[in-house]
């Protein structure tokens, strides 16, 4: 339908359903077909918008065959999953609200810069957080993503054509990508993310590592997500990672940007178009487009896509190319 709108014949036409990771999954897809010399550029978009009606759901997520194994038990939707891995994580690790309250107060930070995001301008503090209506314990409202109306779209191409744009380009250097699970019944272990293989390979064909890591756009659909990824994708040990965002500032400003747009809790989630913002905003930061929130000498980023319930996991390096 895209390119019937826009009069184009393409010689290649896909997909993609990975949920939360299909944005990044969308790259790494779109540079093998180039690869495969089936096609120079590719455009890739994502649009959403949720039925506005209160109480109206997805048909999505009661869809799921393995839904009934959950249902029963109470598990009606991600906020119940989310929440089970928080507590699971609080269980096992002594990981507090405050903390994961942290990279909510981070992230709005970023939004407060960011004159697109649907919080700019509207900065928060932890007791904001913890005093917002607990959604599903241990999660508060400012925990969760905010949804909203929106589209994404961006350009996949082969290197000689990127050059020829205005725009300076972004490489594809690294990607991985890792499914373990369609349910939380079959997860082995909630509080362990496929992102432990996407990070992996996506670092060993970039060859690099954690430390190289200039910005990080962590898929944040609550914030035991971006724990949960920061810890799995090598940045803190297993269990390290309410700490770790205590110690260490997650804004533009700060010794580990993350989410520097202000991340789905901040900027807004448009269902898949908004995990697509993490991949724009990295670009962004990449061709050094950041405005207020521009993170400086930023050569590498690290972009994630969470699909589900922590199931599918899809992970790349992108690179600062030549002018």
């Amino acid at each position: 339908m895209v390119a019937d709108q826009l009069g184009v014949r393409p010689s290649y036409c896909d997909v993609v359903d990975l949920g939360g990771a299909t944005a990044t999954g969308m790259i790494w897809r779109a540079a093998a077909a180039i690869d495969a010399g089936v096609c120079r550029a590719v455009l890739c978009v994502l649009a959403e918008a949720p039925d506005p009606r209160p109480g109206v759901r997805s048909p999505t997520w009661p869809a799921l065959p393995n839904a009934q194994w959950e249902r029963t038990y109470g598990s009606l939707g991600p906020n119940s999953g989310y929440a089970l891995a928080a507590a699971r994580h609080a269980h096992l690790y002594g990981t507090t609200d405050e903390q994961r309250a942290k990279v909510a107060v981070d992230q709005r930070t970023n939004a407060c810069a960011n004159p697109e995001s649907l919080f700019f301008g509207r900065p928060i503090t932890v007791d904001d957080v913890l005093t917002s209506p607990l959604i599903c314990d241990p999660l508060h409202l400012l925990e969760i993503v905010m949804p909203c109306f929106g589209a994404t779209a961006f350009v996949v191409a082969r290197g000689d054509v990127a050059r020829a744009s205005t725009n300076v380009p972004v490489r594809l250097r690294g990607f991985g990508e890792q499914v373990s699970h369609s349910s939380l019944v079959s997860m082995p272990d909630i509080t362990r993310t496929p992102i432990v293989e996407s990070s992996r390979r996506a670092y060993e064909t970039a060859g690099v590592g954690p430390g190289d890591i200039d910005v990080l756009s962590l898929y944040d659909c609550y914030t035991i997500t971006v724990i949960l990824s920061l810890e799995d994708a090598g940045f803190c040990a297993k269990g390290e990672g309410g700490p770790f965002v205590a110690d260490h500032d997650l804004t533009y400003a700060g010794d580990l940007p993350c989410n520097t747009h202000g991340g789905q809790l901040s900027y807004g989630q448009a269902g898949l178009a908004g995990g697509a913002s993490h991949v724009t905003e990295a670009v962004l930061q990449l061709r050094g487009e950041g405005g207020a929130r521009q993170v400086p000498d930023c050569g590498l980023a690290l972009v994630n896509g969470n699909g589900g319930i922590l199931a599918e996991q899809c992970t790349l390096v992108l690179e600062r190319g030549d002018a």
